[in-house]
C-alpha cells in the first residue's frame, strides 16, 4: 500500500507545509536525503505552547510532538514535489523539548512523534532519535522537531 493511501485510511491529513519563520529554508534536498528544519508544535488552533514540568503534562507534550511530526512529513511531501510516496525512511529525528531543569521525561514527549511516523508509515518510519531538553524553544512553544529523511 502507498504511504499516501495508509494515510487516508488511517483518516490522517497532512497539514500545508509551514512557512519559515525566519532567514532559512524549510528543508535542503542533496542527493536522496532530506534534512527538514526544525517543525514548531503547532495545531489546528495555533501554536501549542507550555513548558513540560510546569503546568503542562507529557500526555499534553506527546500530541505537540505528534504535530511537529505531521508537518515533518508535509515538508518532506513538498520536497517531494507533492509525491510523499518517494519517502522511503524516516532517517532520523532531534527532538528539542521545553522543559524545567528537574524534568526528565523528554523521551515520553518525543515519542508522540516516534510513535506517530511508525503508526503512520510502518518500518519505513522506524529511526534513529534525540530527544533533549530546551530552556525556551521559539515563540513559546513546547516542542521542536527536526529530520532527516530518504527519498527516491
Amino acid at each position: 500500500m502507498s504511504l499516501t493511501a495508509r494515510l487516508a485510511e488511517l483518516g490522517i491529513t497532512l497539514p500545508d507545509a509551514p512557512a519559515p519563520a525566519a532567514n532559512y529554508v524549510p528543508f535542503v534536498v542533496t542527493g536522496n536525503t532530506v534534512y527538514v528544519s526544525g517543525q514548531i508544535s503547532n495545531g489546528p488552533d495555533g501554536l501549542i505552547t507550555g513548558r513540560l514540568g510546569d503546568g503542562m503534562d507529557v500526555e499534553a507534550g506527546a500530541a505537540a510532538a505528534r504535530s511537529c511530526a505531521l508537518s515533518l512529513l508535509a515538508q518532506v511531501r513538498a520536497a517531494c514535489d507533492g509525491d510523499l510516496d518517494r519517502l522511503k525512511r524516516v532517517v532520523k529525528l532531534t527532538g528539542f523539548v521545553n522543559s524545567t531543569a528537574d524534568f526528565t521525561d523528554q523521551p515520553k514527549v518525543i515519542n508522540g512523534a516516534s510513535d506517530f511516523m511508525v503508526e503512520a508509515l510502518g518500518d519505513t518510519g522506524r529511526h534513529a532519535r534525540s530527544a533533549v531538553s530546551a530552556a525556551s524553544l521559539p515563540l513559546g512553544v513546547a516542542v521542536e522537531i527536526e529530520g532527516i529523511f530518504e527519498i527516491e
